[in-house]
């Protein structure tokens, strides 16, 4: 950081800014404080490592409080993380208008929301579905909060260290059933782990313009669109046999093997299209759809697998 200041002085110079009138804040500022489109994508993986774990027959009040306590902590993590990037939301424009950076919700009234639903979410999954559950959960919010969110002012490992936070919803799934740690639950946690990076890189290309004007150090901004390539392709060239793992593992069954080994290899080969595409832009676009796509395929067939494997 370029100063050193208490957040108590970051909050009170918040409001001291008189450059943007306060309007009131409605309850769908408060909800959007809280990303829900990321919410329901960590929470769609979340549920799918339940499901497996739980050989595709949960105790659904089980689930309904692993869910629960889930996303509250997420939620949490997406709104302090507004919080802390207020100052860079107002030099972006695809952020002007979130509801800190225009003056809707006070920082002060942000950072209390966060924490209060970060308690609420520890609280739920320790009391209601296991004490493992809460450490992982919070050591998601650790990583995004304190370790990822500033680090993406400084270096561009920022989206490395942010697959931490983004690989530990299905590890909270898993353990909420079986109270450990087993090989399934790291390649579980190693597979979103990969995931992410070709994903978010995508996408940094597309912004590449807002975070130079942000001065947010993504690796499109800082490296070139060439060597972020080469990156999101070794990225995806590791989770192809990652993915695989599951397999002997997770007790995913052969619909599993056969769908993500095609799901891999159409990615590794888009990834490697990359190198020769003479429009980047468009290319980031469509990896970041099909990286969407490969998300949910990998959820989905899980789920069945699960089904079928234990029929």
């Amino acid at each position: 950081m370029d100063q050193q200041v208490t957040m108590q002085e970051s909050i009170e110079s918040d409001s001291s800014v008189k450059s943007i009138p306060a309007q009131r804040a409605t309850w769908n500022d408060y909800v959007q404080l809280t990303k829900p489109g990321i919410t329901m994508s960590n929470l769609m993986t979340t549920f799918a490592a339940f499901w497996l774990a739980s050989f595709g027959h949960p105790n659904w009040l089980l689930a309904l409080w692993t869910m629960l306590g889930t996303a509250l902590v997420i939620m949490s993590g997406a709104t302090l993380n507004n919080f802390y990037d207020r100052d860079l939301d107002k030099k972006m424009k695809r952020t002007q208008d979130r509801a800190i950076a225009a003056g809707r919700i006070s920082p002060r009234n942000a950072l209390l929301f966060g924490i209060v639903l970060l308690l609420l979410g520890l609280f739920v999954l320790a009391y209601f579905v296991n004490p493992l559950a809460a450490v992982w959960g919070l050591i998601g919010h650790i990583f995004y909060v304190l370790i990822y969110t500033p680090m993406k002012r400084v270096t561009t490992l920022n989206t490395v260290v942010g697959g931490v936070s983004g690989a530990v919803p299905p590890v909270i799934g898993w353990v909420a059933v079986t109270n450990n740690m087993d090989p399934a639950a790291w390649l579980l946690f190693l597979i979103l782990f990969l995931w992410q990076p070709p994903h978010f890189l995508a996408l940094a290309m597309l912004k590449t313009e807002e975070y130079r004007a942000g001065g947010i150090p993504m690796l499109p901004v800082v490296k070139g669109f060439e060597e972020t390539k080469r990156q999101m392709f070794i990225w995806g060239a590791v989770l192809l046999p990652a993915s695989m793992l599951l397999f002997f593992y997770g007790k995913t069954g052969y619909l599993y093997m056969v769908v993500m080994s095609i799901m891999g290899l159409i990615y590794l080969a888009l990834l490697f299209q990359g190198f020769k595409v003479k429009d980047d832009l468009s290319w980031a676009r469509k990896l970041f759809g099909y990286s969407i796509l490969y998300l949910t395929v990998f959820c989905a067939v899980i789920v069945v697998s699960a089904m079928l494997y234990y029929f």
